[in-house]
């Protein structure tokens, strides 16, 4: 747990938490899901059933609202993962089948080198108070706990606020990669991959 300011950062989540931390993930990752994982009920229902409780950190403000989510990823799964029977328990036989294979157009790899970010969500009316940074640096810490010597993220090209915001933070782009002919499925034609070094100051 970590008290900064009026915002509370806690590591893990609680069960009766999961529906606002799925809804948190939607508002901020919908834009380039919904075309695939929509409509709305379906993607909050199944965020809510796929969500990893330990593969994630979350900010809670005074008057203990979830304002703020950061998932991670691990060898042993993800945030914000879930698999085929995930999809056909929410969408059904067809819709959970194809569904799955256009979600494995995007790249869903673990890199055993570096701490990998799986989404930093901030609520609407939270946002441009800190809250992100905050999780962000959380997630240094995480890291640094962890073994790591670095962060890795994927940030949408088009996302200038977010990459802007990573910048200020230490993080540098590796590479850009176009989504080719997923474009057509997701919100956003590119993404960018972005790395941060970490040392003792991250701590």
């Amino acid at each position: 747990m970590d008290l900064i300011g009026d915002v509370t950062i806690f590591s893990g989540l609680h069960a009766h938490q999961r529906a606002r931390a799925a809804q948190l993930y939607w508002e901020a990752f919908g834009g380039k899901l919904g075309r695939v994982l929509g409509p709305d009920t379906r993607a909050l229902a199944f965020f809510e059933r796929v969500i990893r409780a330990d593969l994630c950190l979350y900010a809670v403000d005074g008057a203990g609202e979830l304002v703020g989510i950061a998932g991670f990823k691990t060898p042993s799964g993800s945030f914000a993962g879930g698999n085929w029977a995930d999809l056909k328990a929410i969408y059904g036989l067809l819709g959970g089948r194809w569904r799955g294979l256009i979600l494995r157009m995007l790249t869903s790899d673990v890199d055993n080198d570096r701490f990998l970010i799986d989404g930093i969500c901030v609520a609407p009316l939270h946002r441009g108070k800190g809250i992100g940074s905050r999780l962000l640096d959380a997630l240094c810490h995480e890291a640094v706990t962890r073994g790591y010597a670095a962060v890795r993220l994927d940030v949408v090209a088009e996302n200038r606020r977010a990459r802007a915001l990573y910048e200020r933070h230490g993080f540098h782009p590796t590479r850009t990669e176009k989504l080719g002919f997923a474009r057509h499925f997701f919100g956003f034609t590119a993404s960018t991959t972005m790395v941060r070094a970490l040392d003792a100051k991250s701590e």
